[in-house]
């Protein structure tokens, strides 16, 4: 039988806690129902007996108290709110009891922004990590040494797996189900909890929001011009002239502020620009490429896909109203 440890941080969003326990429960449920014996011991475990999450709002009770867990299969790590540092401070007492478990055979399972937990153990150095697409800057900053695989809804390696943000963490909890249960009860779960099961990527749902917490003046103007000027064709040669800078100098200072070459800037700006027109309005895919800057089709229809993983008239099927009610 699998122990799997379920963490209560301070700071915790409550249906992370919640969920996982419900899935891991639910199997057991499922396995005993088809005549076989159950293979998950799910508990609770936090640094006190009764935990405030969610601002204070709930109080979650602990099965076990933090030491009283000698050895255990799986860790959960939940998603935590507010500010992220602070977060992670007051959670710094599961740090190296996380790191021992991992090192004594256990596995480690981060739901959404829960990763900032798993790599404060620096378990994910030199490692790829999925999170919250929201606060990937933030991430960056702190984990340097992590890299943050933008788009991914399930990312393993070594026995530590993460998850994307929200609700995307059922896919993790479906696959962890299915290695754990095998296939058969996966289904049955992604069933029962009407899941999406093997659902690969948050990128559909990704709003990008450009990184602008830097101090490079010329930098940031670029980013506010090719923002301003979605309509308009913008070459890095453009950019790198208008601000009075060589152009490696400003592809490598591009890069640094921003976390994205100048290309893929102006692509990421021009397909969320689009990706609006597709949400709000009743144009078909050559009228918003047009209004987006792109006059090839194809180079349109490939950089879209890239970056929110549909076509353009997949993605405006699900997302316009009018288009779905046809």
């Amino acid at each position: 039988m699998k122990h799997i440890s379920i963490l209560i941080p301070n700071e915790a969003v409550l249906a992370s806690i919640v969920d996982p326990r419900t899935i891991f429960t639910g199997a057991n449920d499922f396995l005993e129902a088809l005549g076989k014996p159950a293979q998950f011991k799910v508990q609770l475990v936090g640094l006190a007996k009764d935990v405030k999450v969610h601002g204070g709002m709930f109080s979650v009770h602990a099965d076990l108290l933090l030491h009283e867990v000698e050895k255990t299969d799986l860790i959960i790590i939940p998603a935590i709110s507010g500010d992220l540092v602070t977060a992670v401070e007051l959670n710094k007492e599961f740090l190296p009891w996380i790191v021992k478990q991992y090192q004594g055979g256990a596995e480690v399972a981060s739901l959404c922004i829960g990763a900032f937990l798993l790599a404060s153990t620096g378990l994910l150095n030199g490692k790829e990590c999925s999170s919250h697409w929201k606060t990937a800057p933030e991430f960056r900053e702190m984990f340097p040494e992590v890299t943050l695989v933008d788009g991914r809804i399930v990312t393993e390696q070594q026995g530590l797996y993460s998850s994307g943000g929200a609700t995307s963490y059922w896919s993790l909890l479906l696959h962890l189900v299915e290695k754990y249960a095998g296939r058969e009860i996966a289904i049955m779960a992604s069933k029962i909890y009407a899941l999406e099961i093997d659902r690969k990527s948050q990128s559909p749902f990704v709003m990008f929001n450009g990184q602008k917490k830097h101090e490079d003046d010329p930098i940031k103007k670029a980013q506010e011009f090719i923002e301003n000027n979605v309509t308009e064709k913008i070459s890095v040669e453009d950019l790198s002239s208008r601000y009075a800078i060589g152009r490696r100098h400003f592809e490598r200072r591009f890069k640094k502020a921003t976390n994205n070459t100048p290309v893929e800037y102006i692509q990421r700006v021009k397909i969320e620009a689009a990706k609006k027109h597709f949400e709000t309005t009743g144009k078909n895919v050559n009228e918003v490429m047009y209004d987006v800057g792109y006059s090839d089709a194809k180079a349109f229809r490939s950089v879209f896909k890239k970056i929110t993983g549909l076509s353009p008239i997949d993605y405006r099927n699900r997302y316009n109203k009018e288009a779905a009610v046809a």
